[in-house]
């Protein structure tokens, strides 16, 4: 059984975009607090890749900004790829199959759309993939979980 349930902020507003099939996706990051306190008597928190498709995806990029507390519903998915120096890179994310808006924030602009089609051809023999997986550009901000 693969099922994964979470709640969580966004941590930056999500980009839809559009696939080249005609299918739409989006990836963002959720921020997770732990259940505990660590030593210094302090919360964790995990930061999780999340990638939604379709309705669910368009329904969380037009109705989520930075900050909106969601659960999410899913399943767990690893994959991996090469990139240009031939080094592996190991990718685990949640596909999200259910959204539920818990508390949802204003998204700093109304461009819900990326402004690239993204191809999901594979690549020829010999050419690096990793232009088709949509990670997300590494955080620099923190962001206050409640």
């Amino acid at each position: 059984m693969n099922q994964v349930a979470l709640v969580g902020r966004i941590t930056k507003d999500p980009i839809l975009r559009k696939i080249s099939e005609g299918r739409v996706q989006t990836s963002f990051v959720l921020a997770v607090n732990r259940n505990f306190k660590n030593q210094k008597g302090e919360m964790e928190t995990d930061f999780v890749l999340c990638t939604m498709w379709g309705k669910v995806a368009e329904n969380t990029a037009k109705h989520c900004g930075k900050g909106s507390l969601i659960g999410v519903g899913g399943r767990i998915q690893s994959r991996s790829y090469e990139r240009h120096d031939k080094s592996r890179v190991y990718v685990t994310e949640v596909i999200g199959e259910d959204v539920r808006f818990i508390l949802t924030k204003r998204r700093a602009d109304d461009n819900l759309y990326s402004e690239h089609v993204v191809s999901t051809t594979p690549p020829a023999a010999g050419n690096s993939d990793e232009e088709h997986f949509n990670l997300p550009n590494r955080e620099t901000e923190g962001l206050p979980i409640f």
